[in-house]
């Protein structure tokens, strides 16, 4: 039997330690594939795919990338959701005994990607870790480029969804319950499109995770840190710590920024409220334009850009916090010019936050060295402007800008001004730093001030002034002597070379000198990388400062950009607080009216409440602007609460604990739902989750069924979230059917509004204005018409329209009494009942269908 070569026999001991990794194995100037790897690889990267004896009958399948270039393999492998396994080589091949010793050196994965080619700079990259046991739920996030951590618990999985679709991690780590819940699993991997990883049991031990919780993040009172409620949360960190220790084999350092909160410290918004009012991506094309964060970012710093994609997506909920912010965003709008010089100098900052983590990591080269000391040299400028505010956040943020100037220090006397990509191809090191590192660059570069030395003793020494040293490739360094100085040649000197008008000598002197000119490229190669590992090491170790700095950095660059939006497009200050209303006046959509070119956005006012004006019945015709007016009550709400300046002349806005939109649907069929059954699903998920201090926008619900069936179960909807005992929230409500405008009689807490039309004839013309009053029609042929339905159709319409009014009975919609429930009809509520005996008396397990059929027909007579 053939038996595997000593290197086959390596890579297999490394690969079945990581057999759910792809296994990127270091032979020369290549990471190598083999096996299933490389035909994966060669798949999915189009790689030529080639084979390698391995001592085996078959040649290995084999595939492979220049080591020097791999990140680009790497980046798409990881797009791809695919993780990978760099094993590397050790030791120098050259000097090695045998067979050259190899390690993982790292494991990337979609989560736990640092490398800047591989990220998108403006939003954060979350691995995400979830926990669950009976009574509790555990979920916690690491972005480990920028060190933020964030841990919550709940008993609520819809909580739990909500949080996953804040987040929006590319890499979930699943334990406990977690493992088997299909609904789970389903929502991260279809809806979240994660990848998603089973962890074993023993990585969530309690005891274990409070330790790594203790120790990374430096937290001794549990309790003050909010974690002794969440037991679920310690034990998701730990899974999550655990995880981290075993994929980047490197310092987590960088995890200092660990955020505990609890549900109702901010808004919730669950991914369907994040689509439907298009937060940060467009539902049809996925892209950042024409979204409410393509409107607000105006941001100067990849830093600040994530940031306030974050607070877009985790809106505050205590005022106080709130107004903190706008009071900044206001101090920032009075001051043109200073603002305009803080922006001004926020531009020329990098990435701070990446640039350390990758310091922090390992994996820093000497141009991010670089980068990050062009940075730091913005410093002074940005806290010198800032300093000009006196708004007290403003102030603090501009006391935690640490100038660091004993960082740039460091690189600018160490690193060379225009460094290489490559590390271990030497020319990193700035002349005069580094004492051997010079001697060496010396040598290497020819000795020359080495052999001139030499050659001026030795000049001295024998009194021939034309003495001269030279050198080639066949004899490598001499002494060339002419022969009228024969005479005067020393002992020492060992002849090497009789040329026609001279003799070429060898000292020992010369012989070592050549052999240490000749290491010297290669040890200089080595030493230059030793030396910047030591000076990126010195960096890491002041990991916190930096990311201190970064984040103040990213608060004032958010800041400004939400001032410079504000001072743009004519926004106000909104009063924010606890009470229950939402009032708005000449308010506007912040997107829409930023891609009107040609026509004026019509603003138009919101009143609502938990009195009078709990529920606005909003009717009128499709195209009309219904839900464009709905949604920017929303968003209105929503850019209230970031702390962010609103498009309206004022706005009062009360807190809303959660924003739950139902706008349009459309089928699922990989779960097997129709439009409807999805329209009902969130529905009923609303009901279910709403509250007093909930904003609810409803658009056109019940329009996936009959007629009769839709406008029952609006009705229905709109009756239990006006009633104060079961929901009683803030909701707009737009329908078609516009019986329903009625209930404003009916139903306490109702008050009816319409979208103004202006009608000729046939023709209609949308006035895109709000009014009180319910719409008298539903327009739909005239829509038709708009949208260029064939004059045909249109006349055909018309007649079979006319003949329904003509025959089908007025719809009339009559006042329930208040009741908490409708009883249930009961067996016993029928004693005595023709239709309770009868159905007594059946036997259905002996009745055949006919049977069934004519009881069923009986029955049916006689109720």
């Amino acid at each position: 039997m053939a038996e595997l070569t000593p290197m086959m026999k390596q890579y297999f001991e490394i690969k079945n330690k990581n057999k759910d990794y792809i296994l990127f194995y270091r032979l020369g100037d290549f990471y190598e594939m083999f096996f299933d790897d490389a035909k994966l690889v060669s798949r999915e990267l189009e790689l030529t795919l080639t084979g390698r004896d391995c001592g085996l009958e078959e040649r290995a399948p084999m595939c492979g990338v220049p080591y020097h270039s791999a990140e680009g393999y790497i980046a798409k492998l990881v797009r791809k959701g695919y993780r990978i396994a760099i094993c590397e080589q050790m030791e120098d091949p050259k000097l090695a005994k045998g067979l050259v010793k190899r390690e993982i050196i790292r494991r990337v994965t979609p989560g736990t990607v640092v490398e800047a080619s591989m990220l998108d700079e403006s939003r954060n990259n979350f691995l995400g870790c979830i926990y669950a046991e009976q009574g509790g739920i555990g979920v916690c996030f690491a972005d480990i480029t920028t060190g933020e951590v964030y841990a919550t618990g709940s008993e609520s999985w819809q909580h739990i969804f909500s949080e996953l679709g804040r987040f929006g991690p590319r890499e979930v780590l699943v334990g406990g319950m977690a493992v088997a819940d299909a609904t789970l699993l389903s929502f991260l991997k279809e809806r979240l499109e994660a990848l998603v990883e089973p962890m074993p049991e023993d990585c969530f031990g309690a005891q274990r995770a409070s330790e790594r919780i203790s120790y990374y993040f430096r937290i001794e009172d549990f309790d003050a840190a909010g974690l002794t409620a969440l037991p679920r949360a310690i034990q998701c960190l730990g899974g999550l710590l655990d995880y981290l220790e075993q994929t980047q084999q490197a310092s987590l350092a960088a995890l200092n920024h660990l955020e505990v909160y609890h549900q109702g410290q901010y808004m919730e918004l669950d991914l369907i409220a994040r689509r439907n009012l298009e937060l940060c991506e467009t539902m049809r094309t996925k892209e950042k334009t024409g979204t409410l964060l393509w409107v607000l970012d105006k941001t100067r710093t990849a830093m600040g850009s994530r940031l306030i994609r974050q607070w877009l997506e985790k809106p505050l909920y205590n005022p106080l916090q709130i107004v903190r912010r706008q009071q900044a965003v206001g101090a920032l709008c009075d001051d043109l010019i200073a603002r305009t010089a803080l922006g001004d100098a926020l531009k020329r900052v990098f990435d701070m936050e990446r640039l350390i983590g990758r310091v922090t990591y390992g994996t820093a080269n000497c141009r991010d060295l670089r980068a990050l000391s062009s940075t730091i040299a913005c410093l002074p400028a940005i806290r010198e402007q800032a300093a000009l505010f006196g708004q007290a956040m403003l102030q603090e943020l501009t006391a935690n800008i640490d100038l660091l100037e004993d960082i740039r220090a460091l690189v600018e006397t160490s690193i060379v001004d225009e460094p290489p990509i490559l590390l271990r191809e030497g020319g990193l090191i700035r002349a005069g730093y580094h004492e051997e590192i010079d001697y060496l660059r010396d040598l290497a570069s020819g000795g020359k001030g080495k052999i001139a030395a030499i050659e001026q003793r030795e000049r001295e020494r024998t009194g021939i002034s034309k003495l001269k040293i030279g050198y080639n490739r066949v004899f490598g360094y001499y002494i060339e002597v002419s022969k009228s100085n024969a005479d005067a040649v020393p002992e020492d000197y060992i002849r090497k070379q009789t040329l026609a008008n001279g003799e070429r000598y060898i000292t020992e002197e010369l012989k070592q000198l050549e052999s240490t000119v000749l290491g010297a490229q290669e040890r200089l190669t080595t030493l230059e990388y030793e030396v910047f590992v030591t000076i990126r090491e010195q960096i890491a170790a002041e990991v916190h400062r930096v990311q201190k700095t970064a984040q103040a950095v990213a608060a004032l660059d958010v800041l400004c950009a939400l001032a410079e939006v504000a001072c743009d497009n004519n926004y106000t200050c909104p009063i924010v607080d606890f009470t229950d209303r939402i009032e708005i006046r000449d308010g506007r959509h912040p997107v829409v009216e930023k891609m009107l070119a040609d026509s004026l956005f019509i603003p138009n006012d919101t009143v609502l409440d938990s009195g009078e004006n709990r529920v606005a019945i909003i009717t009128g015709p499709n195209m009309a602007g219904k839900s464009t007016y709905m949604r920017q009550v929303a968003l209105i709400t929503i850019m209230a609460q970031i702390g962010s300046f609103v498009p309206a002349s004022s706005a009062h806005i009360g807190v809303a604990d959660r924003v739950f939109t139902r706008v349009g649907a459309s089928d699922d069929l990989a779960s097997g739902q129709s439009t409807f059954m999805v329209e009902m699903s969130e529905v009923a998920d609303i009901l279910k989750h709403a509250t007093k201090s909930s904003l609810l926008i409803l658009d056109e619900i019940g329009r996936g069924t009959s007629t009769y069936d839709g406008m029952s179960i609006a009705r229905a909807v709109i009756e239990y979230v006006a009633d104060k005992k079961k929901v009683g929230a803030r909701a707009l409500f737009a329908t078609h059917y516009h019986e329903l405008t009625v209930l404003e009689e009916l139903v306490k807490g109702v008050k009816n509004y319409n979208i103004a039309v202006k009608k000729r004839g046939d023709d209609i013309t949308f006035l895109r204005k709000i009014v009180r009053g319910g719409a008298d029609d539903s327009y739909g042929i005239e829509v038709a018409k708009l949208a260029g339905v064939p004059n045909a159709v249109i006349k055909r319409a018309k007649a079979v329209l006319s003949d329904l009014e003509a025959t089908m009975p007025k719809i009339e919609l009559r006042a329930v009494a208040e009741e908490d429930e409708v009883p249930q009809m009961t067996m016993d509520s029928l004693s005595g009942n023709a239709v309770a005996e009868r159905l007594r008396a059946l036997q259905v397990d002996t009745m055949t269908p006919i049977e069934a059929l004519n009881a069923l027909y009986e029955l049916k007579k006689l109720v």
